[in-house]
């Protein structure tokens, strides 16, 4: 087989405006061709395709998933059977029973899914969502303890748990069952619990198959497991009808995509189903969601990822904790359009708390050599140290760790970038005795640490990722697709790459160059984004950077008005005032030699 080099440099760019190498994404030539006439496809969609890693046995299934078939069945996940006999056990004796879950949409969905699945069986479950300044992340021996004192008898612990052994000892010690439903990274000893379902069990044999998915993903496919016992079981009958799964798949689709987990395989599946779900607003909560965030259809990542998702986030960041999961749950449309509302609002004020944190952190950065960058400090609000430690990694290059101190107490949360494995450090640095808490999984993690053990835990992250890097370097690199020309970005473009979507984590969103256009005007839009009008062989192009001046591109494209750049990016369509353009939303741009 002819393959395109890897890695190939694109357009001579070594160090681009944004500080990135610009490389060509690699494919089969061959395969390529073959696809493209095996299934009457253009060029581009196959080339796009095999550089996907699809062949031409493959490549039909990833176009058109059908949610049938891709899913496993769920017994293959250790413990799933014996977390569903004790829900069933639950359900069967109307056990007063709950839902503990996280913060984060992931958690939110996870939460919503399994009340409103019950809520179709006649079955009530509590919500239990930590508060994220008091409690923190996960089951916590106060909070396992209060439960038990109020008369519940099992809690079902959803996008968290997997380590969290003390809380779940005294949750057994005060006759409190567990059930935990999670995908975080997990160690060679489980909690006490009836049973741990996450396919990231070093036990689990479905790791590869399904260890890429969201907590939303596994707790549906626990829902899954349950309904069909109770099926099974004689369960349903003319009174009391089997629910129609599906209709939760947008909550599936929602969670997934927030969770910036890996967009292949079944989660693929679950979101190209699940959106379409979602565009239909079935769900009361995510239709009040769309309303205040003015999205408008077709749905797809960009608005569960950047439109409800932050809205849901606000709650946990700057609200109450459990705010998103009651309004995905919620039945009333009245109600939910008030919730919503709310959570806009807090959005609001979440962007400006951020703002300043990421400006004295920023303020704080004197190594931009080292192999982390590691900032702490008192009154950063622990909602947004999240999203300020992914802006420091996109900006910086490498992982940041930011951390809030509260007294003697700092919560912090970490992002990551290539691969290093940032939850198997957090957790590598619990185990020595630095953390009072923390996890989390390769690119993402939270962490709870006693103030005066910030040094100690800043050393140890900075020699165990200090080697990661040595051993394999990290290179900012933006893979692109191929080279395209201003006059060939139209509708019919869009709609030949859209083929490929949806599109995250492990499925790019397809980037191309447009090499030597010329800056006809640049200017600064909104704060930090930068709106720019080029020109390229007679053809004229509208293009937006955002964020940009974030970074140096910004002040670059700003600078280079009336000379010549190569831009990088992907293409979206336009709509304004009932006109449809096709806008390149700018990624990156290099010097035109």
């Amino acid at each position: 087989m002819i393959f395109k080099m890897t890695h190939t440099l694109f357009l001579g760019i070594e160090n681009s405006f944004a500080g990135r190498r610009w490389v060509a994404r690699s494919y089969d030539e061959r395969q390529a061709l073959a696809i493209a006439q095996r299934h009457n496809l253009p060029d581009i969609l196959a080339r796009s395709l095999s550089a996907r890693g699809q062949t031409v046995e493959t490549a039909a299934a990833f176009l058109t998933p059908r949610l049938r078939e891709s899913m496993p069945d769920p017994s293959l996940l250790q413990d799933m059977d014996k977390a569903v006999s004790r829900f069933i056990l639950a359900l069967e004796n109307n056990e007063r029973a709950v839902v503990f879950g996280d913060y984060d949409v992931d958690g939110a969905t996870s939460s919503a899914l399994l009340i409103r699945f019950a809520r179709a069986l006649g079955y009530t479950l509590d919500l239990y969502i930590p508060d994220r300044l008091s409690e923190g992340y996960g089951p916590s021996e106060a909070a396992m303890k209060k439960l038990a004192e109020q008369g519940i008898t099992l809690a079902l612990c959803v996008d968290c748990g997997t380590t969290a052994h003390a809380p779940l000892a005294a949750a057994r010690q005060a006759g409190l069952d567990v059930i935990v439903i999670d995908h975080h990274a997990a160690e060679p000893s489980l909690p006490p619990a009836v049973a741990v379902v996450n396919p990231n069990r070093l036990d689990d044999e479905m790791t590869d198959t399904l260890g890429s998915l969201a907590a939303v993903g596994v707790t549906y496919l626990f829902v899954v497991a349950v309904n069909r016992a109770l099926r099974e079981a004689r369960f349903y009958n003319e009174a009391r009808p089997e629910p129609d799964l599906k209709q939760w798949l947008d909550l599936v689709a929602l969670g997934t995509v927030c969770d910036v987990v890996k967009l292949t395989g079944l989660n693929r599946a679950f979101v190209m189903q699940g959106l379409k779900v979602m565009e239909a607003r079935g769900n009361v909560g995510i239709a009040a969601l769309a309303r205040v965030s003015a999205a408008t259809p077709p749905f797809d990542t960009y608005t569960a990822g950047f439109l409800l998702g932050p809205r849901l986030n606000a709650g946990g960041r700057v609200g109450k904790s459990d705010t998103g999961a009651r309004l995905l749950a919620m039945e009333d449309e009245a109600e939910a359009i008030g919730v919503a509302e709310y959570l806009n609002q807090l959005n609001s004020e979440r962007r400006v708390l951020e703002a300043d944190v990421l400006a004295q952190a920023e303020m704080m950065i004197f190594d931009e050599d080292a192999p982390l960058t590691f900032v702490a400090s008192e009154n950063w609000h622990a909602g947004v140290i999240g999203i300020v430690a992914s802006r420091l990694k996109d900006k910086f290059h490498r992982p940041a760790i930011v951390i809030g101190i509260d007294q003697a107490i700092g919560k912090g949360s970490g992002r990551s970038v290539g691969s290093i494995d940032l939850g198997a450090a957090i957790i590598a640095a619990r185990q020595a005795g630095l953390l009072i808490n923390g996890g989390g999984h390769k690119m993402a993690a939270g962490l709870t640490v006693a103030k005066d053990k910030i040094d100690a835990l800043h050393a140890f992250l900075v020699e165990r990722i200090g080697k990661q890097l040595e051993a394999e370097p990290f290179v900012p690199t933006l893979t692109l697709d191929g080279l395209v020309s201003a006059g060939a970005l139209d509708s019919a473009f869009i709609d030949r790459l859209s083929a490929l979507a949806p599109f995250g984590t492990g499925n790019a969103e397809p980037r191309f160059a447009l090499a030597d256009c010329k800056i006809i005007r640049a200017d600064i839009v909104g704060e930090k984004h930068v709106r720019v009008i080029a020109s390229q062989g007679g053809a004229s192009l509208a293009a937006i950077a955002f964020r940009a001046m974030e970074s140096d591109l910004g002040a670059s494209l700003l600078a280079h008005v009336g000379h010549s750049v190569h831009l990088a990016g992907h293409v979206r369509r336009n709509v304004w005032q009932g006109r449809e353009t096709v806008q390149l939303i700018i990624d990156d741009a290099g010097k035109s030699e």
